[in-house]
């Protein structure tokens, strides 16, 4: 299985063997310890739950104190789920670290990108907005028609209007990993990742296109 829970940590340079300077984030990743292993026989497909950062055990109700107990583990704060091969030799109590990416190149990053709260249409959708000139002082940032007229008398669904911006779950695929540093337990990628520093993300080996 090649997937584990990380935290984005920032960004960075490095340099390569010519001398050539290369943008990073750090990622955080890991260790996480296999709280679950599920399969095919007792819960219907194959996967293993992971547990990144530990946790108070005082923070935490009995029941989950007894899922922690079962698996032999120190309670953790964040569990995720990740499917697996059915011959995979993870089990409970198992301990899953950055090392796991020492021979894969791509991976897709999953995590909750940076709210920005209600924005207009023009930072949202980066429309252009009204005219500028002749009476248009108060429309310069309104999205303009949003409707027909008489029939069918209704805005259609999924109109891009003003909302709320940002704060979703956001996938960005195929982000390259420059180094893995098993001794610090980190990976270091070149490309865009979701969410703010210290935000929670989900690492995964990228999923080969065509």
């Amino acid at each position: 299985m090649n997937a584990i829970i990380g935290r984005k940590v920032g960004m960075t340079q490095i340099f390569d063997d010519n001398g050539v300077q290369i943008p990073v984030t750090v990622i955080e990743a890991g260790p996480c310890v296999v709280v679950q292993r599920k399969n095919a026989e007792s819960d219907g497909y194959d996967a293993v739950q992971l547990g990144f950062v530990e946790q108070k055990p005082q923070r935490l109700g009995k029941a989950a104190l007894g899922r922690f107990a079962k698996a032999e583990v120190t309670p953790r704060r964040f569990l995720r789920e990740f499917r697996c091969e059915a011959d995979s030799a993870l089990k409970s109590g198992d301990e899953v670290k950055a090392d796991v990416f020492k021979d894969i190149t791509h991976v897709d990053i999953s995590g909750v990108s940076k709210g920005r709260g209600f924005q207009g249409v023009v930072k949202r959708y980066n429309f252009g907005g009204g005219r500028a000139s002749h009476g248009g002082k108060s429309h310069l940032r309104s999205p303009g028609s949003i409707g027909c007229r008489e029939w069918p008398g209704r805005v259609f669904k999924n109109k891009k209007m003003p909302g709320q911006m940002g704060n979703r779950n956001v996938t960005t695929q195929n982000i390259k990993v420059v180094q893995v540093r098993e001794e610090d337990n980190v990976i270091l990628v070149k490309g865009s990742v979701p969410g703010p520093n210290g935000g929670l993300v989900l690492v995964r080996k990228a999923i080969k296109k065509g």
